[in-house]
């Protein structure tokens, strides 16, 4: 009797398939990036003579390639994270995990939202401001969103 072997798959046919879908969404979570740091530097007048004097450390916020670095750099750390824990965990695990950060998303959106509503120093800096910070939690709900659409590779008996 012949025993089956599982499949093996190869560095490249993994890579091959992951590259397809991984290098457009890596360009638009890139397109997004440059988008909120753009938008983040936008802060109107009143906006950027309170940061000048109260908050030295969000001075990033003057140029927005600062920006786009801090937003991309967290998407990207965030994106590496989800990827490596889909390939470790079980799928069940994997997708309640990338529901669970998707959740998280939407929570620091809303909470985003009602700040900007609620607290006035932060409700005169300006609408475009806010757009960045929105942002930067629908790229998040997005990378979630990206995993949980995909096709895990399992090994499949021939």
């Amino acid at each position: 009797m012949t025993e089956k072997q599982l499949p093996t798959f190869t560095h490249e046919v993994l890579k091959k398939g992951d590259t397809r879908r991984t290098i457009p969404f890596l360009f638009l979570l890139t397109g997004l990036a440059i988008l909120s740091g753009y938008l983040l530097s936008k802060i109107n007048l009143i906006g950027r003579a309170g940061i000048a004097l109260f908050y030295k450390e969000s001075r990033f916020f003057r140029y927005w390639w600062k920006g786009t670095l801090a937003v991309l750099g967290i998407w990207l750390l965030l994106f590496w994270s989800q990827g490596v824990l889909q390939r470790k965990l079980a799928r069940r695990q994997a997708m309640l995990l990338h529901i669970a950060a998707f959740v998280i998303a939407l929570i620091g959106l809303y909470f985003t939202y009602n700040n900007f509503r609620q607290d006035v120093s932060h409700r005169i800096i300006g609408e475009r401001f806010h757009l960045g910070f929105y942002l930067f939690w629908i790229g998040w709900m997005l990378i979630s969103v990206y995993y949980l659409v995909e096709k895990k590779q399992d090994p499949v008996l021939s």
